[in-house]
């Protein structure tokens, strides 16, 4: 009798993140950081996300979930072998813990760089998600790019099999134009600012599972309400059309 109740004491007191927490979604929110991204870019790509999650209006769509609750990472990827955590995973339940994470993703210094390697950030995020201790009614990777090139590691459909082989939703934010430089195409689907294509290329190549869709970002304007669109349209479990890449 002891020995059970002294049990029980011991498997009440552990604490919350040893055991799974049940949310509405997992998302992780992968940014691009190869080197084609400069650190000023960094930084606003940073700065757009921490204002979506600031607006009343993203707070409220997490409010209106099931659990009323979503788990959130923020991932910046680069070449193969060069995938940061910029802010660990983080359960959303409200302005207080938003404004936590929207906090800790503006200190965080730059680490991931060097040549696209998107197979290899999709497999990453596939992992963050598998390797949780977080139950999420809904799994999605929120990828962002400014091209398709695929430089090294793994192909981009030997990424997109494995996360749609979990179960897990991929959806896109193509960025088509940072500052408008000139556009350039080659034969691994690459393509700088002004590159209208950009968001065909991201559901030819990239996104896929049920309801998966892109958001484009046409200019840096335009931006931070790209990405609040795209949360909302996340955690709400609503979607821009089926839009679903080829097989």
């Amino acid at each position: 009798m002891l020995i059970r109740a002294l049990g029980l004491a011991l498997l009440t007191a552990l604490p919350a993140a040893a055991q799974d927490r049940e949310v509405d979604l997992e998302l992780v929110l992968m940014a691009d950081s190869s080197g084609s991204i400069t650190m000023d870019e960094i930084r606003f790509q940073r700065a757009g996300y921490a204002a979506a999650l600031r607006d009343p209006e993203v707070v409220a769509a997490i409010a209106g979930t099931a659990y009323g609750s979503v788990a959130l990472t923020y991932v910046e990827w680069g070449q193969f072998d060069s995938q940061d955590v910029v802010v660990p995973w983080m359960v959303i339940d409200g302005p207080e813990s938003a404004e936590t994470f929207a906090a800790a993703l503006m200190e965080a210094p730059r680490r991931a760089r060097g040549r696209n390697a998107i197979g290899a950030a999709l497999m990453f995020g596939r992992a963050l998600i598998e390797e949780n201790d977080i139950a999420g009614w809904r799994r999605i990777i929120d990828f962002s790019a400014d091209s398709t090139g695929n430089f090294n590691g793994p192909s981009i459909a030997e990424g997109r099999a494995a996360a749609l082989a979990a179960g897990i939703t991929i959806n896109g934010l193509a960025v088509a134009c940072r500052d408008c430089v000139t556009s350039w195409d080659g034969e691994t689907g690459g393509g700088w600012g002004g590159n209208a294509g950009l968001a065909d290329q991201f559901r030819e190549r990239i996104i896929g599972g049920p309801g998966a869709f892109v958001v484009t970002a046409e200019t840096r304007a335009t931006f931070a309400e790209a990405v609040k669109r795209k949360l909302i349209l996340e955690i709400s479990g609503l979607h821009a059309g089926r839009r679903i890449a080829a097989e």
